[in-house]
């Protein structure tokens, strides 16, 4: 079975209102997909990270540049095509774009392998730990108008996402150290003092500011403090890992292995967040992931995306080892983004529906166990979307 054609597919919507993070607003919602084919029928489904502009250039790279390197290789040797296709790429970046380009190939080679063997992709991995994993819905995304009204829209938002029925949720921050406290206590009096919430600041803040704004944190007892300081600042991870007693979380902004022995050797981090559909695939986070056991580091995935990086996640997710292991081990949980989001709701034939089972599993939602990632785009639906 060999490959014959890869296609990238971007998609493209305009949001009902404008949302942002510490670094940016957006008004559009992308997502950039991966088909490949075989001359045996079988077609596999992949996502690369990266919205907007960089999902039309990694689509080059994706077509232009790593398709006329495996076109006629077997679609089953997912470990050579990686290598073949990193090592070729190594000179133009280890890191970034041509490793978003190849996550996406990579995810579709292991949903064609799935399909192949009649598997979904966790038993392809090695069986599954768990047969459903509790998920946190993230929102409280920052918008353009006054601090005291967004600490008021955080609180209502933040008690939504709990009355949905998700395990814990997440806010984003991003005006500054006070405003930031200011709206991080919102979403604390949102959610009542016994529910689990998460402060990620996309590498806004100076170490100083980190600390400033992670002591509050802690008063307000946040469960993690995701991407506090920039992803390149490692002494200020250790730092502010060392100084806080709130969960450091971070690696979302980190690709392949070498880099990530680099963040796990340097123990700045309590909780690991790596990114599948940006550092290399299922095939390179599989090692990322024993790096990160094997220094003891617990991993809760990094999700973004359309309903093929949700399903791959799950995949990812159920083959995960539990850490350290014993009756009560600490498990992981699915990230998944409550802002709209139709690439995640309407893509597929047979949809995930997650927010349904969210409310019915209490919190929970099933490993999809068809074969490869156990989901199927509607070709309709990408073409009706489809930008480029």
């Amino acid at each position: 079975m060999k490959i014959t054609g890869i296609t990238s597919h971007v998609l493209q919507y305009d949001l009902p209102e404008p949302l942002g993070y510490s670094q940016q607003y957006y008004s559009t919602r992308s997502a950039h997909l991966v088909r490949v084919e075989t001359d045996a029928g079988l077609t596999g489904w992949g996502e690369c990270f990266g919205p907007g502009t960089v999902a039309i250039a990694n689509k080059a790279i994706v077509e232009r540049v790593i398709q006329p390197m495996v076109l006629g290789m077997p679609a089953l040797d997912r470990d050579v095509i990686w290598h073949k296709v990193y090592n070729l790429l190594r000179d133009h970046g280890q890191k970034g774009m041509p490793m978003q380009a190849l996550s996406g190939v990579d995810i579709a080679l292991w949903d064609i392998a799935g399909k192949a063997a009649g598997l979904p992709v966790h038993k392809l991995i090695g069986g599954a730990h768990r047969s459903d994993v509790p998920v946190y819905g993230y929102g409280m995304m920052l918008r353009d108008e006054p601090v005291a009204e967004l600490a008021c829209r955080f609180e209502d938002e933040a008690a939504a996402i709990r009355e949905m029925g998700f395990a814990a949720t997440k806010m984003k921050v991003g005006f500054g150290p006070k405003p930031d406290v200011e709206l991080a206590s919102a979403v604390r009096r949102g959610v009542g003092e016994d529910f689990p919430f998460m402060v990620d600041a996309n590498h806004c803040y100076t170490t100083s500011d980190a600390f400033h704004v992670g002591r509050a944190l802690e008063e307000l007892d946040a469960y993690w403090f995701e991407e506090p300081v920039a992803p390149e600042d490692h002494d200020g991870y250790r730092e502010l890992r060392a100084g806080l007693s709130i969960n450091i979380s971070g690696g979302e902004a980190e690709f392949g292995r070498w880099g990530w022995r680099r963040i796990l050797e340097n123990r700045g981090l309590d909780i690991a967040q790596p990114e599948v559909c940006a550092l290399g695939g299922i095939t390179e986070y599989l090692r990322v992931l024993a790096l990160c056991h094997a220094h003891f580091t617990p991993v809760v995935n990094h999700v973004w995306g359309s309903a093929i990086a949700v399903a791959t996640n799950l995949q990812l997710l159920a083959a995960m080892p539990p850490l350290p292991g014993g009756l009560h081990p600490w498990e992981p949980m699915l990230e998944f983004d409550t802002t709209d989001n139709r690439f995640r709701d309407d893509l597929l034939l047979q949809p995930l529906d997650i927010q349904g089972q969210v409310r019915a599993r209490a919190g929970r939602v099933a490993i999809p166990d068809r074969p490869g990632l156990g989901v199927e785009p509607d070709p309709d639906f990408i073409r009706h979307y489809e930008i480029t």
